[in-house]
């Protein structure tokens, strides 16, 4: 499985929650599209990239590629508790710190940190949380391969990884800070469980008045539940958007495809991402619940049936 590296970043942390994923062999890559192109070149049989974050929002890098660069297909969703840590190398203090680097995603995670107890300090953006550890404590002793005065904002594993000592925990703006991270390979959607979700791209053929508020009627006359809405550009010119949409269910369920098919017939195209359990805390509850009342709605219905004329 590839995944955003090196090791000690929480995308590594994430999937080994997994323990079908941690007993596979791991490959650190470099960068997000590296993960996204080795599954599509072959090179690893799935990828494990993050998609979302409850502070700053969507991976951009992540969603873009999912869109434009490869055709994948999402098989797991994985949602993980995000507490980031400023580490430094030995000697380094709290009052000494002139930059600190990490993930853009995670610099934006702390911003009243750093308004509040390091004002003015130069925020660097690395590969990933764990690679900013490793540019400041793997070089040598006292960070000798960054310049004087520079921290990482990293997972607590990665200072384990790098040697680094802890500054301050936990310097997160919010509590309830989650990301959200989809494992992705070339083909094949998983069986429904009754707590899933499913990802589309919708395409428009034309920009005109009405046209969102057509796709949305669509979810809403079905009464289907949007669990997220994202606009990117198409990169064909300025003004032109495809909308990015998550929501409740999957494929197998008939109101979903029905949707999708009326979707499918009114646009210039539609990108399928793929249709997999949802996490969270409470999809086991969910998916029994959900199992639960498809009984008994089949045991209703089997009633109503059994009183037809033959």
């Amino acid at each position: 499985m590839a995944f955003l590296g090196p090791v000690g970043t929480f995308s590594e942390e994430a999937l080994l929650t997994q323990e079908d994923y941690a007993a596979t062999a791991l490959q650190p890559c470099a960068t997000i599209a590296d993960v996204l192109d080795a599954v599509r070149d072959g090179r690893a049989d799935l990828g494990f990239v993050p998609i979302e974050n409850a502070i700053d929002g969507v991976v951009r890098d992540t969603l873009d590629a999912l869109i434009f660069d490869v055709d994948l297909l999402i098989q797991r969703e994985v949602v993980l508790d995000v507490h980031l840590h400023l580490m430094g190398p030995p000697g380094l203090a709290l009052p000494d710190v002139r930059r600190v680097v990490s993930y853009p995603v995670a610099l934006g995670q702390c911003r009243r940190f750093f308004a509040e107890q390091l004002p003015g300090v130069e925020l660097v953006a690395a590969t990933s949380t764990a690679d900013a550890a490793r540019l400041v404590g793997a070089a040598g002793p006292a960070g000798a391969g960054a310049p004087p005065g520079t921290a990482a904002l990293a997972p607590r594993l990665a200072a384990e990884l790098y040697g680094l000592r802890m500054l301050v925990e936990d310097v997160e703006d919010f509590d309830g800070n989650q990301t959200r991270f989809l494992a992705v390979t070339t083909s094949g959607v998983p069986a429904p469980t009754g707590h899933d979700r499913t990802s589309i791209v919708c395409f428009q053929d034309a920009d005109r008045p009405g046209s969102l508020h057509g796709i949305l009627g669509q979810f809403a006359a079905r009464n289907i539940n949007l669990t997220r809405l994202e606009s990117r550009p198409t990169k064909q010119g300025l003004g032109e958007y495809c909308f990015a949409i998550d929501l409740a269910g999957h494929l197998a369920d008939e109101v979903v495809a029905d949707c999708l098919r009326d979707l499918r017939a009114g646009l210039a195209d539609i990108k399928f991402l793929g249709s997999y359990p949802a996490a969270g805390h409470l999809a086991l509850q969910r998916r029994r619940e959900a199992d639960d009342a498809w009984r008994r709605a089949d045991g209703w219905l089997a009633a109503l049936r059994s009183q037809m004329a033959r």
